[in-house]
């Protein structure tokens, strides 16, 4: 195995002292041309690569934040990754992003890596419905955004959207359809998102005057297409089946449309869908889907942004002054074809 080459392979070979490459590598105006140049050419010739983490440990600075997510194969992470890393480069930050496959277990692994890293700090979207984990990282000193996610019980920041809103706004449309009686797939029950869009979607109802026995809830362990076809089997197999089903995220809905086609059901005027997230394969699905739309882009920038005002130095390297602030945004019904049935 190759060994690194360091700065004092590189002082040897130009014969210099290990204060002047020093110098050269972070101060070059101090150091004569001449003896500039020698140092540069020992540089290429060895293929030296100064270490950052060693310069962030001396610093005590990190030019990294972490981004962890609850899973990167859902279009909508990748979206709030893209938001967050333009803020955090323009900002001559890095973005370090981890999934915790919506495990507990994976999110304490990463959230430890992220402290043995000393990162600048943290977007995160919690899997541990418990708050364990975050208690256990918040002993560290590291900042955190909670992203997608209300910051109840906790002090720090946080960006998320009106989840129950959006449940509303869902039904609400299904109703305003003609369906009286609907499906939710849903996701893991602990997952705050989806009970706030399970309330939205009991609102709906109740504003109509219909009881929540006109929510028929399928649970998924997950939330992605494998789960949404198999929810999908689940509801062909009802003796009375809804007319109409709400999602809990565009993946589900694209498998439960998936289940639908596969069996001969017609979407919408069998069975209208209606997702959430609107990622971009929900307007390129077979059937286009009606989604309730996060801005995804906009609340990844958004918790970057603050997570760079919470740890930007002041004068002197003081920490600036920081007040947590909770952003709830709005979210919007985008409507296609799955739900346009004729009833």
């Amino acid at each position: 195995m190759a060994q690194s080459v360091g700065i004092k392979d590189v002082a040897r070979v130009a014969g210099v002292s290990v204060g002047t490459v020093s110098n050269v590598i972070n101060r070059p105006d101090t150091v004569a041309t001449e003896t500039r140049a020698r140092v540069l050419s020992a540089i290429d010739r060895l293929g030296y690569v100064r270490s950052e983490s060693a310069r962030q440990l001396r610093a005590g600075r990190s030019r990294i934040m972490g981004l962890l997510v609850l899973d990167m194969g859902n279009p909508f992470f990748v979206d709030v990754a893209r938001g967050a890393e333009r803020a955090a480069r323009q900002a001559g930050l890095g973005v370090m992003v981890c999934n915790s496959a919506e495990s507990a277990g994976e999110e304490a692994e990463y959230l430890s890596l992220f402290a043995e890293q000393r990162v600048r700090g943290v977007l995160l979207t919690p899997a541990d419905a418990t708050g364990r984990n975050i208690a256990a990282f918040r002993r560290h000193g590291i900042p955190f955004v909670l992203v997608d996610r209300v910051s109840e019980g906790t002090t720090e920041c946080s960006v998320s959207v009106d989840d129950v809103a959006g449940g509303a706004l869902a039904v609400r449309h299904l109703l305003d359809a003609g369906h009286r009686s609907v499906a939710y797939v849903s996701g893991p029950p602990g997952l705050t998102q989806i009970r706030d869009r399970r309330t939205g979607a009991l609102n709906a109802l109740a504003e109509a005057g219909l009881g929540p026995d006109r929510l028929r809830e399928l649970p998924t362990e997950r939330l992605d297409v494998a789960a949404g076809r198999d929810a999908g089997a689940r509801l062909l197999g009802l003796a009375d089946r809804p007319t109409a089903v709400f999602c809990a995220n565009d993946l589900l809905a694209l498998g439960v449309l998936q289940a639908m086609y596969a069996a001969g059901v017609t979407v919408p005027d069998d069975l209208a869908i209606v997702g959430y997230d609107d990622i971009e394969f929900a307007a390129a699905a077979a059937v286009p889907l009606t989604s309730v739309r996060q801005p995804a882009v906009t609340m990844g920038a958004l918790a970057a942004d603050m997570l760079l005002e919470e740890t930007e130095e002041g004068p002197g390297g003081a920490t600036r002054a920081h007040e947590h602030r909770r952003v709830v945004l709005q979210p919007e019904l985008v409507v296609r074809r799955s739900s346009l049935s004729s009833r």
